[in-house]
């Protein structure tokens, strides 16, 4: 079984429902020994036009996508609390909005190093909880130093056009699917689920999958 998790690396209810999903594929996995599932993550873009290479306070940012202070106060205090539920500490008062492609480029590097997972989760702890300015080339070619990704080989694939092909098609394939909302989850690109589900429904619908899956098929009903 192959979950693919297209999601945001400044998305709350993506690091949220990364937790959640975590619980759940623990679960599943103590009672499927035999399962073989493999999990990668897709790149999604909030704002896909926010500016490459300037940072904003995500308050401020909230107050102009959300209809003004109150409305982002409520919103922030919301998914803190929400994200202390599963162990997460944010830090929303210190976070820097960015525009996410080049993270999500590095997050394809990752993969073929088997280190996407581990850089998946250093980039939403250095955003959520750091205040780091995850869209700045240095910061990101530090990050990936952290989880053990040479920084002079992140730095030079930023620096061509590594990552960019297997960007375009996770947005595409996401255009293509109507996924519209993050995270979302996509089982062998044939069935999906949106949204940072609790672990137990998580679990049902990977139990569902497991018992109804196709033996083919294209596209994801997500």
């Amino acid at each position: 079984m192959k979950i693919e998790i297209w999601s945001d690396v400044v998305c709350p209810w993506c690091y949220i429902g990364k937790r959640r999903f975590e619980a759940a594929l623990d679960e599943f996995t103590e009672r499927h020994p035999d399962v073989d599932v493999e999990v990668a993550y897709r790149a999604f873009q909030l704002d896909p036009t926010a500016p490459v290479g300037t940072h904003e306070p995500v308050r401020q940012a909230y107050e102009k996508k959300f209809g003004g202070a109150e409305q982002a106060t409520a919103l922030i205090d919301h998914v803190t609390n929400e994200a202390r539920g599963v162990g997460l500490d944010f830090a929303m008062d210190i976070a820097q909005r960015a525009n996410t492609a080049k993270a999500h480029r590095l997050l394809a590097l990752a993969e073929h190093h088997g280190l996407q997972h581990e850089l998946k989760e250093r980039l939403m702890r250095a955003y959520f909880s750091e205040g780091r300015p995850i869209g700045d080339t240095e910061e990101l070619v530090a990050l990936c130093a952290d989880v053990g990704l040479d920084a002079e080989t992140a730095r030079s694939w930023l620096s061509g056009d590594g990552g960019v092909a297997e960007v375009v098609e996770a947005l595409e394939f996401a255009a293509q699917a109507g996924i519209t909302s993050v995270p979302t989850f996509v089982f062998d690109r044939a069935a999906g689920v949106a949204g940072a589900q609790p672990p137990e429904a998580l679990l049902a619908v990977m139990e569902r999958y497991l018992t109804d899956a196709p033996a083919g098929g294209e596209g994801a009903g997500a």
